[in-house]
């Protein structure tokens, strides 16, 4: 098996054992070390020694022995110890899957965002710490010091290793959706640096989104989001330039798109909507297959575009939202009507100066003609924005509209 299966392998299997683990033992950060540990030494044997007939529970017998290692060495936890050490290390792991478990213990309601995001990537994705720093720009020792924070808080908090029930797994499900569709969006156009796209946490972000697909496939948001996200990262390829300039929508060539992901995008987007509830995930990986429908940007259906939008913003208000709808209502009713709508946005403080209200309404007074006022607001959405990609495409837009 070659390096980069083996590393696929272990990705893989990490949430699996870590999860047994976890409810074998009931300690989340000893249980995580031991885990991270035997991977270290699979990555060291396994390409020198060949991998084991039964990976995972190769993986689950050094990851114990890790683990009860560290519990005899710890003085404080003398009784236990002794009982867990003479317990049998098992020789595989059960065949239950722990993974959506480990997700809802990573998303737990008392850690924020950032935290709940850095924990799934490490815990259930696999990565280290210091690439989880390096995708979002911090030093490695203030995500580390972000991780064991969120560890605390879980243990602090006493959860238990299981599914929650009724209305609270409902609530932490759409916590579990959300990070990972934070994990993705920072994939596909990261907020900052010099890249458009960090395609290793877009890749992640949908690897981890097919396995809660996998064992919740009758959900229709869980549905909806991994179309989502085939869809919208079938479009990568042509997003760039080869000097990594980016491409808006209009201008990408479509015979780029990846066809295999947007006929799987597809045939998502139709079983998520057959249901009986629809959910923004659903809704947005509906839009996003109106426009893989389109062969060229001329042909977009943008009435049905701007419908879909209006759905959304009745059931999910957001200000992106309605950002997205005025660029669909340009295009079926005229750029004034677009820019009026822009203009109920101006007191919401969520999109005070932000770079996409100024680049969209740039956009639109360019197509009204007023090249001034779409190169004022180009130059200002350029200096708003911390993703350099960006920042180059619309002083590009803006040397343009004033030439």
């Amino acid at each position: 098996m070659t390096a980069p299966a083996i590393e696929d392998l272990l990705r893989e299997l990490t949430p699996q054992v870590l999860g047994a683990l976890v409810r074998r033992h009931g300690q989340f950060e000893g249980c995580e070390d031991a885990v991270q540990e035997a991977v270290l030494a699979a990555t060291v044997q396994w390409p020198a020694e060949g991998v084991p007939d039964n990976p995972r529970g190769w993986l689950m017998t050094v990851a114990s022995r890790r683990l009860i290692d560290q519990m005899r060495s710890d003085h404080a936890r003398r009784e236990r110890e002794w009982a867990t050490a003479t317990e049998a290390v098992p020789e595989d792991v059960p065949d239950t899957d722990d993974t959506l478990v480990l997700l809802f213990l990573c998303c737990h309601p008392t850690l924020t965002a950032a935290s709940q995001t850095a924990l799934t990537l490490r815990a259930v994705g696999g990565l280290t710490t210091a690439e989880i720093a390096r995708a979002f720009l911090v030093p490695e020792a203030t995500m580390a010091a972000r991780i064991s924070r969120a560890k605390q808080r879980i243990k602090a908090a006493g959860s238990s290793f299981s599914l929650p029930d009724g209305a609270e797994r409902e609530e932490r499900l759409r916590v579990v959706l959300h990070v990972l569709y934070l994990i993705f969006n920072e994939g596909y156009t990261a907020s900052s640096g010099s890249e458009l796209h960090r395609p290793d946490l877009a890749h992640e972000a949908i690897r981890l989104a097919r396995m809660v697909h996998a064992q919740l496939p009758e959900d229709g948001e869980v549905t909806g989001l991994l179309a989502l996200m085939l869809l919208t990262h079938a479009r990568r390829e042509a997003r760039t330039t080869a000097a990594g300039d980016l491409v808006p929508l209009d201008e990408q060539d479509r015979t780029t798109w990846d066809r295999g992901l947007i006929d799987e995008g597809v045939k998502l987007v139709k079983t998520s909507l057959a249901g009986p509830e629809l959910g923004p995930y659903q809704l947005q990986a509906a839009i996003a297959a109106t426009h893989a429908d389109a062969a060229t940007a001329e042909e977009t259906n943008w009435g049905q575009v701007h419908a879909l939008y209006l759905i959304l913003e009745r059931i999910a208000p957001n200000p992106m939202v309605t950002l997205n709808r005025a660029i669909a209502l340009a295009e079926t009713e005229g750029p004034p009507a677009g820019l009026a709508l822009l203009s109920t946005l101006d007191g919401d403080e969520r999109m005070a100066r932000h770079h996409r209200l100024l680049a969209v309404r740039a956009h639109l007074l360019e197509k009204t003609g007023d090249m001034a006022g779409a190169y004022e607001h180009y130059r200002r959405a350029a200096k708003a924005t911390a993703s350099i990609a960006e920042r180059r495409y619309l002083e590009s837009r803006a040397g343009r509209v004033k030439a």
